[in-house]
C-alpha cells in the first residue's frame, strides 16, 4: 500500500500538494483506493480517496493506527556537516531506515561548510519514513555552534566520538540501554583539541567507533546504529 505525508491529516482530510501530486499525476491513484497516510507524530492512517484530480486529492480515514516506538531511547546524533551534501544526504536517509530521532548540524572549528539548507534534507527524512515504514519524523535543526549546543542541558548519556589519543572508550561498552543519548561527530579534520576539553567539561564521554578510521558520514552511522542495536 502506499504511504503518504500528511502532518495535518487531523485537521484537514486533504493530501499535501507535493503528495497529491505524486498520487494522482504519477501513481495516477483514483476515489476508491486505499492508502497509509503517516503524520510523522507516531500514527498511521488507512484511508480511502474519496477525490483524485489535478487540483486537490481527499480521502477518507478508515482506521486510525498508533505505532509503538521501535526503539526504547531518544537518538539524538550532532554532526559537522561535510562540504558535499550528498553524504550528508546518505546519512539522513540511511540513518532514518535504520532509526534516529533527532539530527543536528555543527558548526566546529574545522568545519568544512558552514552553511546548511535543510529544505532538501526535510524532504529525505519524509521519503525515508514513507520508504521505512515508521510513523514518527526525525527532528532535524539547522547549523548550531558547537559550544552553545554542548552547553545544553540533556539528561541522557552524552558521547563525543574524536581520533586523539586521549583515553578512550568503545561506545557499545559505555552505553545504558534504555538512556537517552546524544553522540557528536566531528568534520574530516576531526574536533580541535580545545573543542575536545570544553565538551568534556560539560560531561561528554569520549568514545571510539572501532579501529578504523571513518568518514563523518560514516561515523554518525555507525553511531546511530549501535545505540539502535542496543534499545531494540
Amino acid at each position: 500500500m502506499h504511504v503518504f505525508y500528511t502532518p495535518d491529516i487531523d485537521h484537514s482530510l486533504e493530501l499535501p500538494e507535493e503528495e497529491a501530486s505524486h498520487a494522482v499525476r504519477v501513481l495516477r491513484l483514483q476515489p476508491g483506493d486505499e492508502v497509509m497516510l503517516t503524520d510523522g507524530n507516531g500514527y498511521f492512517y488507512r484511508a480511502e480517496i474519496s477525490v483524485a484530480n489535478k487540483k486537490q486529492c481527499l480521502v477518507n480515514v478508515l482506521e486510525k493506527q498508533y505505532q509503538e516506538p521501535l526503539w526504547k531511547n531518544h537518538i539524538h546524533l550532532a554532526v559537522a556537516p561535510t562540504k558535499n551534501m550528498d553524504r550528508m544526504e546518505w546519512l539522513a536517509e540511511k540513518a532514518t531506515e535504520i532509526g534516529w530521532d533527532e539530527l543536528t548540524f555543527l558548526d566546529c572549528r574545522y568545519s568544512e561548510r558552514k552553511v546548511v539548507k535543510t529544505e532538501r534534507i526535510e524532504k529525505i527524512l519524509v521519503s525515508a519514513i514513507k520508504q521505512s515504514l515508521k510513523a514518527r519524523l526525525p527532528l532535524l535543526h539547522g547549523m548550531t555552534d558547537f559550544s552553545e549546543f554542548v552547553s545544553r542541558p540533556f539528561s541522557g548519556q552524552k558521547f563525543i566520538a574524536h581520533c586523539y589519543k586521549n583515553e578512550r572508550q568503545e561506545l557499545k561498552d559505555v552505553l545504558r540501554p534504555g538512556d537517552d543519548a546524544v553522540v557528536l561527530i566531528g568534520p574530516e579534520g576531526d574536533f580541535s583539541e580545545e573543542e575536545v576539553a570544553i565538551a568534556l567539561s560539560h560531561g561528554f564521554v569520549p568514545i571510539s567507533l572501532g579501529p578504523s578510521r571513518l568518514r563523518t558520514e560514516t561515523a554518525a552511522l555507525v553511531a546511530c546504529h549501535t545505540i539502535n542495536l542496543f534499545n531494540y
